[in-house]
């Protein structure tokens, strides 16, 4: 319950911040006035809303008790975009801790080399970067013969490990011990058993008739003048069908499927391969950039508090901006790759990595924060949303307050 619970809060909260941010962007790249810090921006919020489209599908495994209701074939496309887009948020905030840090300490050349161009390239690099390795999601799924760990068979039998005794409690094809010695389970002859007294044709007709299923009472036919004493009738077995070979499989009641847990439950030839490239994935996807991000926004905050020509606000601004990707990477990105490493010491997932996950998905609804933080243009839109909600409730008045409000910080 806890996991749908963040799962509708994330969704309700990124969803409409993130598409409102993307439209903003999206108008200001139409009219060619896009920054190239803005493209990062652009970038981040794309990853975010790939994040939430593919959201509903982890809020029907979470409502079904983390097991999956979906058809089998949409859980490793479900599940690449959705860590495609935690990993692409890592780099590009990442990015734009670099942008940030070069634009204060390095100006005069940034501003030469600071071209669309170039800023759109390494993007595509981050994609590529971030999808390549989350590929392993569909080598994983069908690594070692099935979905899901289970090698293809979703519960029910064996087929290769059936075994059925054959007579004599004998398995099919194993031959007969010749020493073995069965016990006799027929009648010992005796002098009664005279063959030669075999009955008459007509006495065997009326004993055995071949057309009838019953027999009469044998005591009563060989003694036809003693009264009756029962009405006792004996049942015929209907021959075999020698047609048909013997059915040396019986039926068994078949067990019912296991529940499918989606890219969750391994196999250990699964694990063998899925532990290093987490591991992979822990160093080269998330430690590395939060090594940069650091390493940048400290720089970054020392380069602006040293320039006392710098107002107060935008001081303030970066320094909101700093704290907040701190908080977003130290949240949402750090438990979840920290599972990997736990996961490949101890060599199988460990049982909070679905509440690790569960943050990772968090890291959708804290990044509007940071857009407006760092980009004008989402701080001018929204304050003329505001504008719009005030002139509404407060009339003319209100409204002109506000649009210059508005103008002021577009100028920010």
């Amino acid at each position: 319950m806890l996991v749908l619970t963040v799962y509708i809060v994330t969704f309700v909260v990124g969803f409409p911040a993130n598409v409102f941010t993307f439209t903003t962007l999206a108008a200001k790249a139409w009219r060619h006035r896009l920054s190239p810090s803005d493209l990062l921006l652009l970038n981040l919020t794309a990853a975010d809303l790939l994040l939430l489209l593919f959201l509903p599908f982890k809020m029907a495994e979470a409502a079904a008790g983390m097991v999956w209701p979906l058809p089998a074939a949409l859980c490793p496309v479900a599940n690449f975009c959705f860590y495609s887009s935690i990993y692409l948020s890592s780099l590009f905030l990442a990015a734009l801790s670099v942008r940030r840090y070069l634009g204060v300490a390095f100006p005069l050349r940034l501003r030469g080399r600071g071209r669309l161009g170039r800023v759109a390239a390494a993007s595509a690099v981050l994609w590529l970067l971030a999808c390549s390795h989350c590929s392993i999601v569909f080598v994983a799924s069908y690594h070692g013969g099935g979905l899901g760990g289970h090698g293809g068979r979703r519960g029910g039998l064996d087929p290769d490990r059936l075994e059925v005794s054959g007579p004599r409690g004998l398995k099919p094809g194993e031959p007969k011990n010749p020493n073995t010695v069965e016990p006799n389970t027929h009648e010992p002859w005796t002098p009664d058993h005279n063959l030669s007294k075999a009955p008459s044709p007509n006495l065997s007709n009326t004993l055995y008739p071949r057309d009838s299923k019953t027999y009469p009472n044998l005591f009563e036919i060989l003694n036809p003048n003693l009264p009756k004493t029962s009405n006792l009738s004996f049942s015929r077995t209907p021959d075999p069908d020698l047609s048909k070979p013997p059915n040396l499989f019986p039926a068994t009641p078949s067990t019912p499927a296991a529940p499918f847990r989606c890219y969750d439950d391994f196999s250990e030839e699964q694990l063998s391969f899925v532990l290093p490239m987490r591991l992979e994935l822990f160093l080269v996807l998330f430690l590395v950039p939060f090594g940069v991000t650091v390493f940048c926004y400290v720089g970054f905050v020392r380069a602006l508090m040293a320039r006392s020509n710098i107002p107060r606000v935008k001081r303030q601004r970066a320094v909101g901006l700093a704290v907040v990707t701190m908080v977003n990477f130290g949240l949402c990105f750090a438990p979840y790759n920290l599972s990997h490493v736990v996961g490949f010491v101890q060599g199988r997932s460990p049982p909070w990595r679905v509440y690790a996950t569960l943050l990772s998905s968090l890291n959708a609804a804290l990044d509007p924060f940071i857009f407006y933080f760092s980009s004008g243009a989402v701080r001018g839109a929204l304050a003329g949303v505001g504008a719009a909600l005030l002139g509404r409730v407060w009339g003319d008045g209100g409204s002109q307050g506000a649009r210059g409000s508005h103008r002021h910080e577009g100028r920010g």
